[in-house]
Parts: C-alpha cells; structure tokens; sequence
C-alpha cells in the first residue's frame, strides 16, 4: 500500500495529539480487540492492524532456521520382522 501525501499527515497528527499514556491505552485497546476478535482475518481486523502498524511499527520478527532434515532410520520393530525371514 502506498502511502500518499495526505496519508502521512495523519501519522504526525496523531502523536502530537496524544500524550504517551494515551498512546498506550490506544495501542493496548487496539491489541485487545485484534486479539479478541472472532474473525481474524476480517476487513475490519486488517485494517486494525494496518493502524497499529502505523501507530506502532515493530521490527520482523528473526526467525531461526529449521534443523537439518534427520536422516531416516528404521525402527527397531522393522528391523526385527527383517530378521524373520
């Protein structure tokens, strides 16, 4: 989404506005309600957190890479019919 002139008024408006407790219990109300949801992945949920994303950005979370894949070892019980035969 790109961001117009007239948009980035809004986000300067805001945090002159409010004092940082008030920042808080928006940003805190904001959580609650995305997380309180029924529908997550409603129009009005998305464009919750597209505010609070705007209001407060937070860096991408580091995500650690997988393990190595295990190489596949037979079972004991498989082994063991193996040695039936």
């Amino acid at each position: 989404m790109v961001a117009t002139p007239s948009d980035r008024h809004i986000g300067t408006m805001l945090d002159e506005n409010l004092t940082p407790d008030e920042r808080g219990e928006l940003l805190k109300l904001l959580r609650d309600t995305i997380a309180a949801d029924r529908y997550p992945l409603s129009r009005r949920i998305r464009n919750l957190k597209a505010a609070l994303a705007k209001l407060d950005p937070q860096p991408e979370p580091v995500l650690e890479p997988l393990p190595p894949p295990t190489r596949w070892v037979n079972s004991s019980i498989g082994q063991r019919k193996r040695g039936r035969r």
